[in-house]
């Protein structure tokens, strides 16, 4: 079978050869451990993409996985749609109580897959990191920025949807906390959002070439904790296939993109990251 796989702009780029994974593993006394160790161990040049996945031990939710946010209520699913956060004032307040809960007490930390991952760079192994996240916790356990390559934005950060004035988070979630239900911005009155990438927004196309830059230029492409449903950032995995990296997938449940991997582990990531890779 020969997929059609498409750029970020939806033009056909690279046709890739898809079959099996040649490894799949749930069991850390599976034989085939071993190989998959060798895999990651012998890299030199790793791109990792992210999910929502590797921050849920950080107390933040992930969206779609079986006890992730939208699957528990799809209506706040709208809260990341940009024509339901402009047009509905209910959307928007429904989303400033979550910001308030994530952000308002207690800043998430980053937790033991983040610091797992962080090896990679201190090993002078890490080519980039991609994440679908805007937690911002891959940068709080020490990442360089230009190691980090944030393709949906940040919510350390709210943006003017009028002037684009952008200014702390922090600075919105006390006024929240301090009773203004959808807070304005103090420039022009206009709607106030988290400077992250809504669905009906275009993506930065230099972050996304930079993903895609990163995914062409290494030897192994580790995808942890995320589904690989949402595109285009997902297309770094066909990418990095097609270059001639090795690909694996850690994830607790299928993925979207398992038929390019050569090595699929389902588990925990605080489990199996740190035999992955090890100090």
């Amino acid at each position: 079978m020969w997929p059609t796989t498409c750029d970020e702009g939806g033009k056909l780029r690279h046709n890739v050869v898809v079959r099996e994974p040649e490894i799949t593993i749930t069991d850390h006394d599976d034989p085939a451990v071993e190989r998959v160790l060798d895999m990651v161990g012998r890299a030199r040049r790793v791109t990792v993409i992210t999910g929502a996945g590797v921050s849920t031990d950080s107390g933040i939710p992930d969206f779609r996985g079986p006890n992730g946010l939208w699957t528990k209520n799809p209506a706040a699913e709208k809260t990341a749609t940009i024509d339901h956060y402009i047009g509905d004032p209910d959307v928007r307040r429904l989303a400033w109580e979550g910001r308030v809960a994530n952000l308002g007490r207690r800043r998430p930390e980053p937790n033991l897959g983040h610091r797992t991952l962080f090896r990679l760079e201190e090993q002078s192994r890490l080519r980039a990191l991609v994440t679908q996240n805007v937690d911002g916790l891959h940068l709080d356990v020490g990442h360089s920025p230009d190691k980090v390559i944030e393709v949906h934005g940040s919510w350390r950060d709210t943006v003017c949807w009028t002037c684009s004035d952008r200014r702390p988070m922090s600075e919105a979630v006390q006024r929240v906390q301090d009773g203004e239900l959808d807070p304005p911005c103090l420039v022009c009155g206009g709607i106030l959002k988290s400077a992250t990438i809504l669905f009906g927004e275009s993506l930065v196309p230099h972050v996304i070439q930079a993903a895609m830059d990163a995914a062409e230029d290494c030897d192994l492409l580790l995808a942890v904790g995320t589904t690989l449903a949402v595109g285009p950032a997902n297309n770094v995995v066909p990418r990095a296939r097609h270059a001639g990296a090795d690909v694996v997938i850690l994830n607790g449940e299928p993925t979207s993109m398992d038929r390019y991997a050569d090595a699929l582990v389902v588990g925990s990531i605080g489990d199996w990251l740190p035999r992955l890779i090890p100090e």
